[in-house]
């Protein structure tokens, strides 16, 4: 997510950048109050960086960790800067990983 380098994404290349359905993103724009889009006249979203950190810890809560709505909503509540730490030091772990593998991947071909 250090990436992010616009100050406004559509909804579609919010869901390209985090690998989710948009169908997603609108669903849980209702389930989520934390997630709150700026929209233009014509009713289209525009999404801010801070906007995608939230997203991506609630993907990190649902999809990775396997929560329910519910159970993530009440995490997000109780402990939103504990969970927004635990999401970023598993991206940056999941980085490091990629890196290493790489490496090993490019070792492995010089044999």
């Amino acid at each position: 997510m250090d990436t992010l380098d616009k100050k406004y994404y559509k909804i579609s290349e919010v869901a390209e950048l985090l690998d989710i359905p948009a169908s997603t993103l609108r669903f849980w724009e209702k389930s989520f109050t934390e997630i709150k889009p700026r929209r233009n006249d014509h009713g289209t979203r525009f999404y801010t960086p801070a906007d995608i950190d939230k997203i991506a810890m609630i993907h990190y809560l649902v999809k990775e960790r396997g929560l329910k709505l519910e159970a993530a909503q009440e995490q997000i509540r109780s402990n939103p800067h504990g969970i927004e730490r635990r999401h970023h030091t598993v991206a940056r772990l999941k980085e490091m990983r990629a890196r290493v593998q790489s490496l090993l991947d490019a070792l492995h071909s010089l044999r």
